[in-house]
């Protein structure tokens, strides 16, 4: 199966599913993230603290067999048969000076073409960037001022200008911690999450790392449902209830939820103009330019 068949371009290459759907057709443990500016990424996956290229985290769906993703294991000649063509050698050799096909070449032109998709055109980059005062409705300027503001802390772990603590640009000195406990889960009472998905847990096996997740970028966001790693919550209103709430099962708290997971209170005209801003970061044209045509 292809890297579209999860990562749709009018879902902002997310898709509209709960969790992937692998090519033997077994659903896969995560929903598919978007592929939103993850030149700037600096960790890949909703989870691992390992992986610090997209030509790394790539060889995850391809190779991956338990459970199957992509399907590429066992299968490589057949692949590379297919793609061994008139138009991919020409292409091969514009992009490596010969026309060999190998799976190596594979992996950095997928990583290439990832390395393209940079959103950056939304209304709210008009407004904050490009000095356009009227590009945010009032409404969605007051989600602005909730979304930076100390009540509901979103801007704590969505931060700077890819919304996103996972990002790393050229003028920053340290890494921050991209990843997070919301509270989604906590099921024996101590902070545990399902044995099916533990997060960063499963990778550094050190128990404060227990349902720890990257939060992922907000561009695009509105195109990206359903949320959280898992997809079990399906709008961007409920999404703002889960924090407000302070997590899931308030009443047993999670020993590892991050401390801006608190909750806080919000009226439903504040909640409105909260989603009202997310949409304002939804690029159009970012959309338009990268959704091929349909046959």
């Amino acid at each position: 199966m292809s890297c579209s068949s999860c990562h749709l371009p009018e879902h902002a290459f997310a898709e509209p599913k709960r969790v992937s759907v692998g090519a033997k057709g077994e659903q896969l443990n995560r929903n598919a993230l978007a592929l939103v500016n993850v030149a700037y990424n600096a960790s890949f996956t909703w989870a691992h603290n390992n992986l610090d290229s997209i030509e790394k985290q790539i060889l995850i769906p391809l190779f991956n067999e338990h459970p199957v993703e992509m399907g590429v294991t066992g299968n490589e000649q057949e692949i590379l048969k297919r793609i061994n063509t008139p138009h991919y050698q020409h292409l091969f050799k514009d992009a490596f000076g010969d026309d060999e096909v190998n799976m190596n070449r594979v992996v950095l032109a997928l990583a290439s073409y990832v390395r393209s998709l940079v959103s950056f055109n939304s209304a709210f980059d008009a407004y904050a960037y490009l000095g356009d005062d009227n590009a945010l409705t009032p409404q969605q300027i007051e989600g602005l001022n909730l979304f930076f503001s100390e009540r509901t802390e979103c801007f704590h772990c969505h931060g700077g200008v890819n919304f996103t603590q996972s990002s790393k640009h050229s003028f920053q000195m340290f890494s921050v911690q991209p990843f997070h406990n919301t509270g989604l889960y906590n099921v024996d009472g101590k902070g545990s999450y399902p044995k099916s998905d533990m997060g960063l847990y499963s990778v550094t096996h050190n128990k404060s790392d227990m349902g720890k997740f990257r939060a992922p970028t907000l561009r695009n966001i509105a195109l990206t449902a359903p949320y959280m790693h898992d997809g079990s919550i399906t709008s961007l209103e409920e999404v703002i209830d889960f924090y407000a709430r302070g997590g899931n099962k308030v009443d047993e708290i999670n020993p590892h939820r991050s401390p801006f997971i608190k909750g806080f209170v919000i009226s439903d005209k504040e909640k409105a103009a909260l989603v009202a801003f997310l949409h304002s970061l939804t690029d159009d044209n970012f959309v338009k330019t990268h959704n091929a045509p349909k046959n």
